[in-house]
């Protein structure tokens, strides 16, 4: 139970920083150059992270989890 209650939180907290795109924060805080590459390398590696977590909680299996993270991933690193 103790599990669940701390699985869930850091979802819900993982999901809520992925609110807004990895670009757009981005942009907003005005990174450029090294800090820019390492702040789009973590964000994306977070966003997998939540995706996959999120592909497992609806059981979806092979190109279905593949489509769906794939999508999931690219909307939270933005276009």
């Amino acid at each position: 139970m103790r599990a669940t209650i701390v699985l869930m939180t850091l979802l819900l907290g993982s999901a809520a920083a992925l609110a807004d795109s990895c670009k757009a924060t981005a942009t907003d805080k005005k990174l450029a150059g090294a800090a820019l590459n390492s702040f789009m390398k973590k964000c994306e590696s977070d966003a997998q992270k939540t995706c996959d977590v999120s592909a497992a909680d609806r059981k979806l299996a092979g190109a279905a989890k593949t489509s769906f993270t794939k999508k999931c991933v690219t909307d939270a690193v933005g276009a």
